[in-house]
């Protein structure tokens, strides 16, 4: 198969795993609440002690240094609470939340390794695009892409084998030499398919605007539900799309009855076997 039919046969495969544990998209919800209870209590000290309104200074960068790390954190811990799941389904198991924090909790020093070179990364990028204008915004748009598709795939090398954070980057860089393909159409279709799924919300923030204020409120409320909901479902499928990836690459099991269907089981033929 070419690799956008691939990439289509993962994301089928990621969507049934995630049908089948439904309990999964609690995983995102619960990322979500932690970020913004941590997110709280860094910054509402910081305003009520005047740090931020006053321009910061050492104070406020370090607090932001280690807000960034403390975000990073939770959503690496939770996608490899995710991804501990997803393998557990891809390999013929019944994942819990339980197990899926437990699996993720297992591998805290690795995930804290990741966090504080994600952090970094982004506080340096974030730097550049400040201190360089239009085109720090430009190289740091681009490296930044460039990052994150090269490291897609760490956090299941990080949860799914015995390596550390330097192996990890080097083990998913490998990785990425042979998806890169199924990685870029992934990330288009997912951005396309999450496009599509918002178009509801405006046209219903659209409609309550046209009928009058009460309406209009409503339709706010209900549209920044539906994002919400949308938002848990990529990120969660996007979270075992990353573990069917890795599989597919890797050459990891995938049992047929899982999908029940021999177009989706075969494309988790690893590519060094696919006779191209």
């Amino acid at each position: 198969m070419g690799r956008i039919t691939t990439t289509v046969a993962l994301a089928k495969a990621s969507w049934r795993v995630l049908r089948a544990d439904k309990e999964l998209l609690a995983l995102p919800v619960m990322s979500g609440i932690a970020t913004v209870v941590v997110a709280a209590s860094f910054l509402l000290p910081l305003f009520a002690s005047g740090v931020v309104t006053d321009g910061g200074g050492w104070i406020g960068a370090a607090a932001a240094a280690f807000l960034y790390l403390a975000l990073a954190y939770i959503t690496i811990f939770f996608n490899a609470a995710l991804v501990h799941a997803a393998d557990e389904r891809l390999r013929g198991g019944d994942p819990t939340l339980g197990s899926a924090v437990r699996g993720a909790w297992a591998r805290k020093g690795r995930i804290f390794g990741w966090a504080v070179v994600s952090a970094t990364v982004s506080i340096i990028l974030r730097a550049i695009e400040e201190r360089a204008g239009f085109l720090g915004r430009i190289v740091s748009g681009i490296v930044g892409v460039a990052w994150s598709l090269v490291t897609f795939l760490v956090v299941p090398v990080l949860v799914l084998e015995d390596v550390g954070v330097v192996e990890g980057i080097k083990r998913a860089g490998s990785l990425f030499r042979q998806t890169w393909g199924e990685n870029v159409a992934a990330r288009v279709g997912f951005g396309f398919l999450g496009f599509l799924a918002a178009l509801p919300a405006v046209a219903v923030v659209f409609v309550g605007g046209s009928i009058g204020s009460t309406a209009f409120g409503l339709s706010v409320v209900a549209a920044f539900l539906w994002v919400g909901v949308v938002t848990v479902v990529l990120s969660a499928l996007n979270g075992v799309f990353q573990t069917a990836l890795y599989h597919y690459a890797t050459g990891g099991p995938i049992p047929d009855d899982t999908f029940g269907s021999a177009a989706i089981a075969e494309a988790f033929v690893p590519r060094s076997r696919r006779g191209f």
